[in-house]
């Protein structure tokens, strides 16, 4: 069964593609590429079809990790196409549910902030880090790297149909 997750950040150029790029590259790891489909989104347009930002990039490439995607806005289809969205803060996680409450029962997925599945972080939002500088991209793959694995273990968990912590 393929399953298909969804990241979601504000602008779509930092923390989500770079979540994205980094479960892509867990998966082709593990070699199960196959039984998903992963995407990111932002709730804001400012950057639609804009690849990832250019310090994103360069952190992720230091790990191996590609970022393919480019920017674009979460709407209401993706609450039907996708059956998980994962959320990189608090205000990420209340415009998903808001837009989850305007499709109402269109809307299937499931929506979890993405560092309920961390397991050796505690921090509960992935921070921005657009204007910082570049320990603050290496900070955000590494909360990334942890809450991917820990996304992927749950995944193919039993009891994936019990909620993960909440943040």
């Amino acid at each position: 069964m393929t399953q298909k997750l969804l990241f979601v950040c504000l602008g779509n150029i930092c923390r989500s593609p770079a979540a994205e790029g980094v479960f892509l590259h867990l998966l082709e790891q593990q070699e199960i590429h196959d039984h998903f489909v992963v995407d990111s989104a932002g709730t804001g347009s400012w950057h639609v079809g804009n690849a990832a930002d250019k310090r994103m990039q360069a952190a992720a490439n230091r790990r191996g990790i590609h970022l393919p995607s480019r920017a674009r806005q979460i709407d209401l289809n993706d609450l039907e196409t996708f059956d998980l969205v994962l959320t990189m803060d608090q205000h990420n996680l209340t415009a998903v549910k808001g837009l989850a409450q305007e499709a109402g029962k269109r809307a299937n997925a499931r929506i979890e902030p993405m560092l309920s599945f961390c397991r050796r972080f505690s921090e509960s939002e992935v921070p921005d880090p657009y204007y910082g500088g570049d320990a603050g991209f290496e900070h955000v793959l590494d909360l990334l790297e942890d809450a991917c694995e820990g996304l992927l273990e749950a995944l193919r968990s039993p009891e994936w149909a019990t909620p993960p912590r909440q943040s």
